[in-house]
């Protein structure tokens, strides 16, 4: 029995990221063959209204109320559905137009979170817009659900930024723990950075033990055939890499999305956050 390669899921809700994700999808499945499934969750604040407004009217009165009430909210869930299918058409026309065969919708009622649960296991990357419908225009804010997502999923996380370009220079945020190993094993592993330009970054101190942990990815990596740069640059994480992206005009960065004590594990970490938050450009997430 041939086994079913891995796909890519993609999260889509209507916001401007939408397109993003749907593009960034498209790329990764041209460079891994991968199929694409798009999903889009209705959320328990869009479901039909079950309150009783009614109040104390008279019983006769109350009743014909209810009724209308019922057919309203009726009416707005379909709405809300046919809105949901409209942007998983919308989404699979952009991905239809980039080349890619295999795709697939899904429409799912409830907890986002529990949507991913659900199909990660046999996902390759889960893909989320940087921020939601609901914060286009806030920029200091991240969205809920990327932040949910983070904390729950075993896969990697690509976050897109509000627009695709060309990925051709990678930046990965190399601290030594176990997410910035796996970071270097997944790049070394995945056909998805074959043939780009791959730098491997600490930020800190240059002690032997930095030193060495650099010349293991930079091992690692060249068995599988990518020369990779390194280098160590002195200073604060989020202040030192998000120069380095601008100046030096990265498309992508690559980070561990944790520390490693209990309290940390609870939130994304701070230097995550902040890069998340100002980068212009994707960031994926190892666990």
């Amino acid at each position: 029995m041939t086994e079913q390669p891995q796909k890519i899921v993609a999260l889509v809700d209507g916001s401007t990221y939408s397109a993003s994700v749907c593009d960034h999808a498209a790329w990764i499945s041209q460079r891994t063959n991968a199929p694409v499934e798009l999903i889009h969750v209705l959320g328990r604040r869009e479901a039909a209204d079950t309150h009783d407004h009614s109040g104390a009217i008279a019983l006769g009165a109350r009743t014909a109320l209810l009724e209308e009430l019922a057919a309203l909210d009726a009416q707005r869930s379909k709405l809300i559905s046919h809105r949901g299918r409209a942007i998983l058409e919308d989404a699979r026309a952009i991905l239809d137009k980039a080349g890619v065969t295999d795709i697939t919708t899904r429409l799912r009622h409830g907890n986002i979170v529990e949507a991913v649960g659900e199909v990660e296991a046999d996902a390759r990357v889960i893909l989320i817009g940087k921020r939601g419908e609901a914060a286009d225009f806030a920029s200091g804010h991240l969205g809920s659900n990327l932040e949910r997502i983070v904390r729950a999923s075993h896969k990697p996380v690509f976050v897109a930024s509000r627009a695709f370009r060309p990925i051709e220079k990678v930046l990965v945020a190399y601290d030594g723990g176990a997410s910035a190993m796996k970071a270097v094993d997944h790049i070394a592993r995945s056909p998805l950075f074959a043939g780009l330009e791959i730098h491997v970054v600490t930020v800190g101190n240059a002690t032997p033990e930095v030193k060495k942990g650099l010349d293991d990815a930079k091992a690692m990596l060249k068995a599988a055939g990518i020369e990779a740069g390194t280098a160590v640059l002195p200073g604060q994480p989020e202040i030192a890499l998000g120069k380095l992206v601008d100046e030096a005009q990265f498309d992508m960065l690559v980070m561990g999305a944790y520390g490693h004590s209990r309290i940390r594990s609870l939130i994304i970490g701070s230097t995550t956050t902040e890069m998340i938050r100002s980068c212009k450009v994707p960031v994926v997430l190892m666990r």
